[in-house]
């Protein structure tokens, strides 16, 4: 079951001779459960892509349909709430509220949307991702793998349709980035996730079930990781 796809995808910045391609006709399909992870080097269009599928920006022209839903067609106020309510983020810099301690920050997206926390849900999160001592620390407390962690619990609190993963492992070392990934790929195969991550790291990107290249805005190669 296709749970995101693009159709014929284009974002263009400026106009005239400075006019930018950032994005040049991609379709893409990923598939519910998928760990998918997009590959492209500084410039390719793989933020671009990312932010497009995650409605946080808007194409030049081109389709997104998130779980059956075209993105193009809902209002700002609706596309807030479907993202809340959708969509996953786990940042490169982590975005934590740093007033906030850990568990606070994991359950802040479901707060915000005025429904009850499912507690039983969120506690199999926090051990599944090691985070049972730490939920009373404040962010600046943490190490950046903590803090990744607690974004990728923050994420998946609210039960999304997909997680969208921006150079997730970008501030860490190498060996918390494995950690990290490997802490990625594992709750979205317990809890059943789809899962989209943009990395220029080919070695990060072999944990992906598939691997999408994109190049000068447009998507040139599809392939099973060799994992």
């Amino acid at each position: 079951m296709i749970i995101l796809e693009t159709k014929d995808l284009r974002k263009e910045y400026g106009t005239g001779e400075s006019k930018v391609h950032a994005l040049a006709g991609v379709n893409l399909a990923v598939q519910k459960g998928e760990f998918a992870a997009i590959v492209g080097t500084s410039g390719s269009g793989k933020s671009t892509l990312l932010h497009m599928l995650g409605g946080l920006d808007k194409p030049t022209s081109g389709t997104v349909i998130v779980d059956g839903k075209n993105l193009e067609k809902l209002s700002d106020e609706e596309m807030t709430i479907f993202r809340r309510r959708n969509i996953g983020f786990v940042f490169q810099n982590y975005n934590l509220v740093p007033m906030l301690n850990v568990m606070e920050n994991i359950v802040l997206p479901v707060k915000l949307d005025g429904k009850k926390v499912d507690a039983d849900y969120v506690d199999k999160v926090i051990r599944a991702l090691g985070l049972e001592a730490k939920l009373e620390n404040l962010p600046n407390n943490l190490s950046g793998g903590q803090q990744q962690r607690v974004a990728i619990a923050r994420a998946l609190a609210t039960k999304p349709v997909i997680i969208l993963a921006d150079e997730p492992t970008g501030n860490l070392d190498s060996k918390t980035s494995q950690d990290v990934l490997s802490l990625l790929k594992m709750t979205s195969e317990m809890f059943h996730q789809t899962t989209v991550m943009i990395t220029h790291n080919e070695e990060i990107a072999q944990l992906a079930d598939h691997i999408v290249r994109i190049e000068d805005g447009s998507i040139i190669e599809r392939c099973e990781s060799n994992d």
